[in-house]
């Protein structure tokens, strides 16, 4: 049983951070192309804007204070209740993509949605505009993947979820789970 809830926490772990880390490294390369055009004072002042709006937005508002503690109590409940299916999903189990509420898989997968027609809009932007709206996005997941490792590592080895980890309805105490 310790076994499996050491899988959890660090399969859970680093499932969510090696995603979200792939998309900063694969989105970083494309950002950095800015500094390969010619960029006008308009172009400085958007990719500013931008980076701030997404620091604040995805970063701060999206990731620090929703995501990150959400993923932090799901992967805390799977430590405390490992069931093997769900240590082999824990990833995405810690993102609320399986063996959550309703309402939880509901907005996890309309975010993924979302997050897919924004990368098409992307794609088709001109330079610079699309190494600007990378930027952001850079900023915003590195620090959505930063605040995610301080939370798990924070919850998982020191102190207690803060937030409900948004568990199917029928489950009402910890102990209870999926066999």
């Amino acid at each position: 049983m310790r076994l499996l809830s050491l899988l959890a926490a660090l399969w859970g772990t680093c499932g969510v951070i090696a995603l979200l880390g792939f998309s900063v490294i694969r989105l970083s390369h494309i950002a950095v192309t800015f500094f390969d055009y010619p960029a006008e004072i308009y172009h400085w002042l958007a990719l500013i804007v931008w980076v701030l709006f997404m620091a604040y937005s995805e970063g701060y508002k999206g990731f620090q204070l929703a995501f990150a503690p959400r993923v932090a109590a799901r992967l805390q409940w799977l430590v405390e209740n490992p069931k093997p299916a769900l240590v082999l999903l824990a990833p995405a189990f810690a993102m609320g993509f399986v063996y959550a509420s309703r309402k939880r898989m509901l907005i996890s997968y309309m975010i993924v949605a979302m997050v897919l027609l924004f990368i098409l809009i992307a794609e088709v932007l001109p330079s610079p505009w699309r190494a600007i709206v990378d930027a952001g996005v850079v900023v915003g997941l590195f620090w959505g993947t930063t605040a995610t490792l301080i939370f798990a590592i924070k919850v998982l080895l020191f102190s207690g979820a803060t937030v409900d980890p948004e568990l199917p309805k029928h489950i009402t105490h910890a102990s209870e789970g999926i066999s």
